[in-house]
């Protein structure tokens, strides 16, 4: 029976892809119906470099939310990031219909003109989605929701979100090659910010942060609406390869230490051990101090959030932030991390996981690293976009698809170490060298 109640959100992330089915309840919570990740090995910094790897990662996670939920998969709200895409302000005024009553027509008219006065936007650029911050009928300020308001003028400001033409065709290209339809494209701080916060911290001014792996991105919410947002190209996999450079281990083994034994702050490190190192290519075993391992975490972790502070300083609403900040995306799971945000950004601090989820497998999906796959859901569901298609029952399994055996690269510019970055692992080669 076919089904159009339901939503499916996909991140496609630097270091993962996040597939996750859900439909509405009636009391209005998400029930999550099936899940899916794989590895992502296609993107840097949030930016499409290899298509068929991304399409490869796509459709593996797809196919296991599928599984698990029982539902065919057609169109789904892609997630998008990078430092490519930015934000603009733009004010907009329009005269109310004839009836003096603010409806729906009445609000597209007013985004459109928001969009049609943005007076810098080149050719290389588009337009992603225009997010409504504040609404004035005649002289009743703050309005969030105008429909249903008397009144002759309607005026305010709305958020335009855009991005790169040619990287959001990669996005693109990425999710229609992996056999699916894009019902809506949404910048990932918006999707993570709706996924994290409560109303009365949004309305109350608070910092939504989401460390990934190869971004970190920060969206300030003020009175009810997004008021700023930025891209940082520093995260988690940097202070793997930290890791990594300053023992001088493979990535991957850098990686797993982080995991299991990684801290982001010293004050919390707790005994001091010996941790094994596995030896690269039959080399012999070797130990780190716990302690060292911290040290390199948390030089790494203080620069994150150092930006992240200027960040917010540069936006002009540090001081509104009566409800503090949220910090969420898997970089937050490191522990450690709440406590030393506390200390560098000055505010008070909680780790975000996802709100309003219901379900048999709520616990699966609560988890600060799901927060961006389930904002797109949420996001879906505000914004109607489920209604686009209907979903049909998995009744045979799903054969599993050759993979192609030609890489299509997009070839980019490696982006050179941070002045910062570098001098991190200079230190930590030296202190290893004079061990």
């Amino acid at each position: 029976m076919l089904k159009s109640n339901i939503a499916v959100g996909l991140d496609i992330g630097t270091t993962k892809v996040c597939v996750v089915v859900a439909e509405k309840d009636e009391s209005g919570k998400l029930n999550v119906l099936g899940k899916g990740r794989s590895n992502s090995d296609g993107l840097q910094r949030a930016t499409v470099v290899n298509i068929n790897k991304t399409v490869a990662s796509i459709k593996a996670a797809v196919a296991d939310a599928e599984r698990e939920s029982s539902i065919r998969i057609r169109g789904v709200n892609v997630g998008i990031s990078g430092a490519h895409v930015h934000c603009i302000h733009s004010n907009s005024e329009i005269s109310i219909n004839q009836t003096g009553i603010v409806n729906e027509s009445d609000v597209r008219r007013f985004l459109e003109k928001a969009k049609t006065n943005i007076r810098y936007l080149d050719i290389d650029h588009e337009i992603i989605h225009v997010i409504p911050q504040e609404f004035i009928v005649d002289d009743q300020e703050g309005l969030l929701d105008p429909i249903g308001m008397a009144g002759t003028t309607m005026r305010g400001s709305a958020y335009i979100v855009v991005g790169l033409k040619t990287k959001i065709r990669n996005i693109r290209q990425c999710v229609e090659k992996a056999g699916l339809e894009i019902s809506a494209i949404t910048f990932e701080p918006v999707a993570s910010g709706m996924a994290v916060m409560k109303e009365r911290e949004k309305k109350s001014g608070v910092v939504v942060i989401d460390i990934g792996g190869g971004t970190t991105e920060v969206a300030l919410y003020i009175d009810g609406a997004i008021r700023y947002s930025e891209v940082i190209k520093v995260a988690g996999n940097d202070v793997t390869h930290d890791i990594a450079h300053g023992i001088r281990a493979l990535y991957e083994v850098a990686e797993d230490l982080k995991i299991k034994h990684g801290c982001a702050h010293s004050k919390l490190m707790g005994d001091d051990e010996e941790l094994l190192i596995e030896g690269i290519e039959g080399r012999p075993q070797k130990s780190v101090p716990k302690s060292s391992l911290t040290m390199i975490i948390e030089a790494r972790m203080l620069e994150i959030l150092e930006l992240v502070r200027d960040s917010i300083k540069r936006s002009g609403y540090y001081e509104y932030l009566n409800a503090g900040a949220i910090i969420t995306g898997g970089g937050s799971l490191l522990p450690g991390t709440e406590e030393l945000a506390h200390e560098v950004l000055g505010l008070d601090v909680r780790k975000g996981t996802p709100e309003g989820v219901s379900g048999g497998i709520k616990e699966a999906v609560n988890n600060p690293m799901y927060a961006t796959v389930m904002g797109l859901v949420a996001h879906s569901f505000e914004n109607n976009l489920s209604a686009a298609h209907s979903y049909d029952p998995v009744i045979e399994p799903m054969p599993k698809e050759e993979l192609p055996s030609q890489q299509e690269e997009v070839v980019v510019p490696q982006e050179p170490q941070s002045p910062a970055g570098k001098k991190i692992v200079d230190r930590f080669k030296n202190f290893w060298d004079n061990l």
